[in-house]
């Protein structure tokens, strides 16, 4: 960490850098061990360590903010699905699946793990590549291997099942799933009717 180079430069212990800067050594030895992170710390504790140590408030906190991406916010599977066959809609089959395959959005949405989203993602591609006649992409044959733990059926049917207490429409949409969406578990069965 930053702080600790910094102590070792400066030939200094936490225990001077909290006498000479008036932060709590607890404070001092918190930050050295990350189990608190400078870059959370309010404004006067910086300033007093970065004057103690003659250095700037940003040099302090520099490194720790480059580590600091923020992760992106997950909203509903079902707004993520509707996302999809919008930007299929405007940007055209071919265009589609070029743009998902150089992006490595599958993957990307695998590795953090949003499996529902890389499944639905990997579908569209398939389905896309196989009513154009593209050859499918060998770079996900180890995604493809995957598949959801339970059945996902979209939110209207099962809503309607359950307004009605059946499951009569579940099983309609289950007879007319796509089958690239049905291998990862997922039933849809329109893609192409969006507004």
């Amino acid at each position: 960490m930053y702080l600790n180079d910094l102590l070792n430069e400066k030939k200094m212990s936490k225990y001077r850098l909290s006498k000479e800067s008036g932060v709590p050594q607890t404070t001092i030895i918190d930050i050295c061990s990350r189990k608190a992170r400078i870059e959370k710390c309010s404004a006067d504790t910086i300033y007093r360590i970065a004057k103690a140590l003659d250095v700037s408030m940003e040099s302090l906190i520099e490194e720790e903010m480059q580590d600091y991406t923020p992760q992106p916010r997950r909203g509903s599977f079902e707004v993520y699905k509707s996302s999809v066959c919008h930007l299929v809609k405007d940007k055209g089959d071919i265009d589609f699946v070029i743009d998902t395959l150089s992006s490595d959005e599958v993957r990307r949405l695998y590795n953090r793990r949003w499996y529902a989203e890389a499944f639905y993602l990997l579908a569209m591609v398939d389905y896309i590549s196989r009513e154009n006649n593209i050859p499918i992409c060998g770079n996900y044959n180890d995604i493809r291997m995957q598949r959801l733990p339970d059945i996902v059926y979209p939110a209207s049917v099962m809503l309607l099942d359950a307004a009605m207490q059946t499951d009569i429409h579940r099983k309609e949409c289950m007879n007319n799933a796509i089958p690239e969406f049905l291998k990862f578990n997922i039933v849809e069965n329109e893609v192409r009717n969006v507004c």
